[in-house]
């Protein structure tokens, strides 16, 4: 595995503690929460990058913005948005469908091969997670718009994901990447002055905005873009599958669900259908 996937690697880890955090502030509008999100991660992103003499970095062409922007803030969006209409885990389920969307992308449109060891192990995690939303799981109707936009938002992710391959974009330095954080967090702050009523949020809820700008709407997406630029999208999109089962795992160790024999042998099919992916050359 070279270092660059193991970024994409580190990427994922951060990623796992998304679902709870965002659980966490929940109380946040969620374009408030995004606003608030970004600036964090952008603030940090961008003092890392003027430190190191990066600050050129900045000046890229407008697809890039549009295409950094766009993907971080429409995702994120959409993530929160889900958290907020409809129950943790089945959003947080639903949402990870971008791993599968990923791999399968990366074929027609960066030109990849698969494999039959590669797709083995994407049926596989897929199966997994839909073990977990399948038949025996209820959801209440009023739950569906946020089901909706979790899938929404895993169909932009992957887009966003994939497209950072494309060699007009994959000349884009991951510098850039604070610019768009801190672009993200303008808009989302805008939108949100319009849309929304802002909510003191409570200390609980500033810890978790501070985590969530630290972790995984900060480091995450540089670590993300040097994986998807630089490593194997096809490798990363499977083992994604991981993310969805530690996530999931910390939401009901924080009290948003219940373990069952569905969630576990989901868990196994999961893990096995990263450990195939993986060994695929």
């Amino acid at each position: 595995m070279t270092p660059a996937t193991l970024a994409g690697c580190g990427a994922l880890i951060l990623w796992a503690f998304l679902a709870l955090l965002s659980r966490l502030a929940s109380g946040i509008p969620p374009l408030q929460l995004t606003a608030m999100g970004f600036a964090v991660g952008g603030a940090v992103g961008l003092a890392v990058v003027l430190a190191r003499g990066g600050g050129a970095a900045l000046r890229q062409p407008p697809v890039a913005w549009a295409h950094g922007v766009g993907g971080l803030f429409g995702y994120h969006a959409l993530y929160f948005l889900a958290f907020a209409l409809a129950p943790a885990v089945e959003v947080n389920l639903i949402n990870y469908l971008w791993p599968l969307l990923i791999v399968l992308l990366s074929a027609p449109v960066l030109g990849l091969r698969l494999g039959p060891a590669r797709l083995a192990g994407v049926a596989l995690g897929f199966a997994g997670c839909a073990l977990l939303v399948g038949p025996g799981a209820s959801f209440p109707p009023e739950a569906i718009p946020g089901f909706v936009a979790a899938a929404a938002g895993a169909v932009v992710w992957a887009v966003y994901s994939v497209a950072s391959g494309l060699p007009r974009l994959r000349r884009v330095p991951t510098e850039a990447v604070a610019g768009f954080c801190l672009a993200t967090a303008a808009l989302a702050a805008v939108l949100h002055l319009v849309f929304e009523r802002s909510v003191a949020p409570a200390p609980g809820e500033w810890l978790a905005v501070a985590l969530l700008g630290l972790g995984p709407v900060g480091a995450a997406f540089f670590l993300w873009d040097v994986g998807m630029k630089r490593g194997d999208p096809r490798l990363l999109g499977t083992l994604a599958y991981a993310v969805p089962v530690a996530s999931t795992l910390l939401l009901i160790a924080a009290g948003e669900g219940a373990m069952t024999l569905r969630a576990a042998a989901a868990t196994l099919m999961v893990a096995g259908g990263g450990f195939i992916a993986a060994r695929a050359r």
